[in-house]
């Protein structure tokens, strides 16, 4: 199930991005708050994965 993890932290590392570049776009707050909180828990939820099963 490493290929799950590896998915995760991959769409968690592009939902990071996507922070940065509305942040430097000055986005709404809120969009920006919620890609945030997407791409942690995706993070989040990839690096607990590949801990469990590794």
């Amino acid at each position: 199930m490493s290929g799950l993890a590896t998915v995760l932290i991959i769409v968690g590392f592009f939902l990071l991005g996507g922070v940065y570049s509305f942040t430097k776009q000055k986005q709404p707050r809120s969009v920006v708050v919620l890609l945030a909180i997407g791409s942690a828990m995706c993070l989040g939820a990839g690096f607990m994965r590949l801990d469990m099963w590794s």
